[in-house]
């Protein structure tokens, strides 16, 4: 997979702006007015926040970009406007008499929020004045983001989306708590989580979750739902394909903030350079994985996100929930794929871990790894075992180049996964024979394989566990 030329895009942002400001200093006593910290001043940082953080992600990746959106006149609006302008971006801005730019302030100190102040008051923007900014801009863009926070610009973009539409420009929203119905039309809706359950109510299953969105998707027509899920990763929902699940990159997560500006960012200008929604999708839940290691409201960059794709084969490669994993694999075998799976405690990974997992890929497209939960472990091994949490254990094996996905099972052998997924091929490392592999007997009765492959001598784990204890 390579990243797509991202220059080749121009993508019209409409939405609330917001001024994201800091104030960074250091904290070394008390206020004797209050019990409270008293932040020395050093640094003022201003970025770009909401919609407009959003169009400034679309530029910071090499597209084009272009931004409509209200600001007041005043000193907040000033920079903002300034910034933008400076990334290159293309803005169209409304400005009303007695409106005040929108503006979060936040007080830092030693990168830890310790306050936050809104400045802001929800002005509706007046829909003709929208309309013609679109009218003005529409012709020379590949596609429509709608970035929605809720604060006068999108009361109402169902004729800005017929526009849009109609000229065969397709239009994504990035949504706010209000009823889907306003965005009728659009191709594609990416709401959180949170976002999602306000519309179709809260779900006890991903069946569920899947049923309600194809229902909302029908009603207000519209081609797609992405889905994003913080450290679930995201799942893709259309109308006219199957479900796909993208795992959460595996990263220090240390501030979330914009991350969702960056998803939306991604996906439009992948979307307008070229890219199918599936790879699009793909390209967003990496660059989501960026920005969360970052402090703040930040975007990123082309060269950032390019070598983070550097030798990435599949997207929705990663840990998965058992329910996430049937519509991973049932896709797979949708393509003809070969199914391998395999299963055990991985307590502590050793070379014999590393080769037999090697040995079980090379008989199919996709290695499945099903890992003992830490209760099922400790009910194998005894107390003290495991001695590596099972968090930590998944971590481990997605990071393999030979395992696709890892899977957690919660009973004492993988017996029902093995039914729900129905492998092609069953593999067992170590010194079993074909028949003494738990689910064998299951996979044969669909005409699959069952394999057992070689081990590496003096590589045990029980064996590892004793030499650490004796030592």
């Amino acid at each position: 997979m390579k990243l797509p030329r991202f220059d080749s895009a121009t993508v019209l942002v409409i939405g609330d702006l917001m001024l994201d400001r800091y104030w960074h200093g250091s904290t070394g006593r008390v206020s004797a007015e209050a019990p409270v910290p008293v932040v020395d001043v050093k640094e003022i940082e201003d970025r770009p926040g909401a919609a407009a953080n959003v169009a400034l992600n679309v530029a910071s990746l090499g597209a084009k970009s272009a931004l409509v959106g209200m600001i007041g006149d005043d000193e907040a609006g000033s920079v903002l406007a300034e910034k933008l302008r400076s990334a290159g971006i293309d803005c169209h801005f409304a400005r009303h008499d007695g409106y005040r730019t929108t503006t979060k302030l936040r007080i830092v100190s030693q990168n830890q929020q310790l306050l936050r102040a809104d400045f802001e008051e929800q002005t509706p923007l007046d829909l003709s004045v929208l309309q013609q900014a679109v009218t003005k801009t529409i012709d020379a863009v590949d596609n429509v983001l709608l970035s929605d926070y809720d604060k006068g610009v999108i009361t109402d973009p169902r004729d800005v989306i017929a526009s849009a539409r109609k000229l065969q420009k397709p239009v994504l929203v990035d949504p706010k708590f209000k009823d889907f119905d306003v965005y009728r039309g659009s191709t594609v809706v990416k709401p959180n989580r949170l976002e999602l359950s306000h519309v179709i109510g809260d779900w006890s299953s991903e069946a569920e979750m899947v049923r309600r969105c194809k229902d909302l998707m029908q009603r207000i027509d519209v081609e797609a739902i992405l889905v994003t899920r913080s450290s679930e990763g995201m799942t893709l929902l259309q109308r006219q394909g199957a479900v796909m699940h993208y795992p959460a990159r595996k990263r220090e997560v240390y501030d979330e903030s914009g991350a969702g500006d960056t998803v939306i960012a991604t996906l439009c200008a992948a979307l307008g350079s070229g890219e199918t929604l599936n790879d699009a999708v793909g390209l967003a839940n990496m660059a989501a994985g960026l920005v969360v290691s970052n402090f703040g409201v930040t975007s990123v960059s082309g060269p950032e996100l390019r070598q983070e794709v550097a030798g990435e084969l599949d997207f929705d490669s990663g840990q998965m929930s058992q329910e996430q994993l049937s519509n991973a694999v049932e896709e797979a075998k949708g393509r003809g794929e070969k199914i391998v799976m395999t299963n055990g405690c991985f307590d502590l990974i050793h070379a014999g871990h590393v080769n037999y997992l090697k040995e079980a890929r090379r008989l199919g497209d996709r290695l499945i790894v099903a890992i003992n939960s830490d209760e099922s472990v400790r009910r194998q091994k005894g107390e003290g075992r495991p001695l590596v949490t099972l968090d930590h254990r998944m971590t481990t094996l997605a990071g393999l180049s030979d395992v696709d996905w890892v899977v957690p099972f919660y009973e004492d052998t993988p017996e029902k996964l093995i039914e729900a997924l129905r492998p092609d091929v069953l593999v067992k490392g170590g010194d079993y024979t074909v028949n003494q592999v738990v689910g064998a007997d299951i996979v044969k009765s669909y005409k699959g394989e069952v394999k057992v492959v070689s081990r590496v001598e003096d590589c045990s784990t029980s064996a590892l566990v004793d030499k650490i204890r004796e030592m």
